[in-house]
C-alpha cells in the first residue's frame, strides 16, 4: 500500500470521473514515463494489446518503448461510464512510425482505482487504422490538448 494520494478519489461522481479522465489524457500527452507512472499503484496490472506489464517498473519500460516508436503522439480520451472505483473510457490517438506512416489508434480502457486514487488495473483494447497524413484530426502542438479542441464525439470519432 502506498501513502501517495492522487485526487480525485473514489467513489467517483460524473464530474470527478471526467476530471480523472482528463488528467490521464494530459499525462499521456506529456509523454513522460517518469511522471505518468506516478498515477499508477506500485503493483498496477495492465493489459495493452499483447503486453501485460505488472508494477510501475514494467509500466515505465512499456511507456518508454511506446513513445520511442509512436512519434507525434496525440491522444483524446472520453468518459464512457463510471461507478464507485471504476471508470471506462473510449479513446483515439494519432501517431506515425519510423517510416512516416500515420495511424489512428482506437480503443477502450477499463480502469480500477485504489482508495488513494491510484490506478491499480488498466485493461486496454486497441485497434490501429493506417491513415494518410492529410486525414489527421489531432493537430494541436505536442503536449496537452487545448480545451477548445473538439472531443471524440464532436469529431465524429
Amino acid at each position: 500500500m502506498t501513502t501517495q494520494s492522487r485526487p480525485p478519489l473514489p467513489p467517483f461522481t460524473e464530474d470527478t470521473a471526467k476530471q480523472k479522465v482528463r488528467m490521464a489524457e494530459d499525462g499521456w500527452n506529456g509523454r513522460n514515463p517518469d511522471k505518468v507512472v506516478l498515477a499508477y499503484s506500485e503493483d498496477t496490472q495492465w493489459r495493452n494489446r499483447n503486453e501485460f506489464p505488472v508494477g510501475r517498473k514494467q509500466a515505465h519500460a512499456f511507456l518508454t518503448k511506446k513513445w520511442a516508436t509512436e512519434h507525434e503522439y496525440r491522444l483524446i480520451k472520453e468518459l464512457w461510464a463510471f461507478t464507485d472505483n471504476r471508470i471506462a473510457v473510449r479513446f483515439a490517438y494519432e501517431w506515425h512510425d519510423d517510416s512516416g506512416q500515420y495511424y489512428r489508434s482506437y480503443g477502450n480502457e477499463n480502469w480500477e482505482f485504489d482508495e488513494q486514487g491510484l490506478m491499480q488495473k488498466r485493461y486496454a483494447s486497441i485497434n490501429d487504422l493506417a491513415i494518410k497524413e492529410s486525414e489527421r484530426k489531432f493537430l494541436w502542438p505536442l503536449g496537452r490538448r487545448p480545451d477548445t479542441h473538439p472531443s471524440l464525439s464532436e469529431l465524429g470519432l
